[in-house]
């Protein structure tokens, strides 16, 4: 079955207006999941915003999440009630809340939860992102069940990546939602 809806779940501070998933955004239309703080993000706060969104929707969805967005899919699948309202999921450059720097931003992110995913996914990852090793992003893909997807050194696969409008990502988001 082929989502009605594709939602943009971006990371810790939000996507600016150069980064992918802002430009998937205008170009394709799809609904950014907005939260309520975007600079002190509490876990449980934004899993019940992506609840409220899901529960809004008038057919399946499928989500694009970027670094904590894709720390957020997981914690929110392995609670919530309503993850058959997801048919798939794009995971980009998952951040690590578990970084020593990071925890001390992120104190709810931890730990990241580790159980596989209750529907399809990809994860791209990138050999240089400095806020998840490589190692540990094929860790977070084995974990959730997701393909893994090198994208090289890529950075934190943003706006800072020159990426664009990232047709290619464009390409592998079309291939997961295929019937």
């Amino acid at each position: 079955m082929k989502p009605d809806h594709v939602l943009i779940l971006p990371g810790w501070q939000n996507s600016g207006p150069d980064h992918w998933q802002s430009r998937w955004e205008a170009l394709h239309g799809y609904q950014r999941v907005d939260q309520s703080d975007w600079m002190t993000p509490r876990r449980g706060d934004w899993m019940a915003r992506l609840d409220e969104v899901l529960l809004g929707l008038d057919g399946p969805a499928v989500l694009v999440a970027h670094s904590l967005g894709c720390i957020l899919t997981a914690a929110w699948a392995a609670h919530s009630r309503q993850t058959a309202r997801v048919k798939a999921a794009l995971l980009v450059a998952p951040g690590d809340p578990e970084q020593e720097a990071l925890q001390i931003q992120l104190p709810s992110w931890s730990p990241v939860v580790l159980q596989r995913l209750p529907f399809p996914s990809v994860l791209v990852g990138s050999r240089n992102d400095p806020y998840c090793a490589e190692a540990r992003a094929r860790r977070f893909a084995d974990a959730w069940g997701s393909r893994f997807i090198d994208l090289g050194d890529a950075g934190h696969i943003n706006a800072e990546s020159g990426l664009g409008d990232w047709p290619q990502g464009h390409a592998w988001l079309q291939e997961l939602t295929k019937d």
